[in-house]
């Protein structure tokens, strides 16, 4: 009877987790395409600012930032998007994947493209390691440049001063 129950009860709590985690997807509307990987959306009567889940553009101010910004823009640029897996990153920041009209992954369209690294450090996608080392090899966007650096490595040049 207890083996019973207990089984019973982590079969409710499984079914129950993952009914949760389909009710997390919603329709939001982009309101602004701020860089690449950073966008303010509308839904639930309140705008909220979101970042791509699993990549990192380039900073605006970097080769190919301004770029990503148009290319995000022209995907999904004042356009309802399927949003899923609304999570908090470390440092706070709500993080979420953008599903593109096509069933596509924001993100990972990005990072096809040349226009994102990877964010192995964050992801549980291994599957974009693979995606980054074939987009690596075809030189496609960031990757043609010689030595392209990462937006968490990178700092702005200073102005000089005159």
């Amino acid at each position: 009877m207890k083996k019973t129950l207990i089984v019973a009860l982590v079969t409710g709590i499984g079914l129950l987790s993952s009914w949760a985690a389909a009710a997390t997807d919603f329709s939001a509307r982009v309101v602004t395409v701020h860089e690449g990987d950073r966008l303010l959306i509308y839904h639930a009567g309140k705008n909220e600012t979101v970042y791509l889940q699993d990549i990192d553009c380039p900073e605006l101010k970097q080769p190919h930032g301004r770029r990503a910004k148009h290319v995000t823009q022209a995907y999904v640029g004042g356009r309802e998007v399927l949003v899923r897996n609304l999570q908090r990153d470390k440092h706070g920041r709500t993080t979420v994947e953008i599903i593109l009209p096509n069933g596509r992954n924001l993100g990972h369209e990005l990072l096809k493209e040349g226009l994102a690294w990877w964010r192995k450090f964050d992801s549980k996608d291994r599957s974009l390691g693979e995606i980054e080392t074939l987009v690596q090899a075809e030189r496609k966007g960031l990757w043609a440049d010689p030595n392209p650096v990462p937006p968490w490595k990178w700092t702005q040049p200073k102005k000089s001063r005159r």
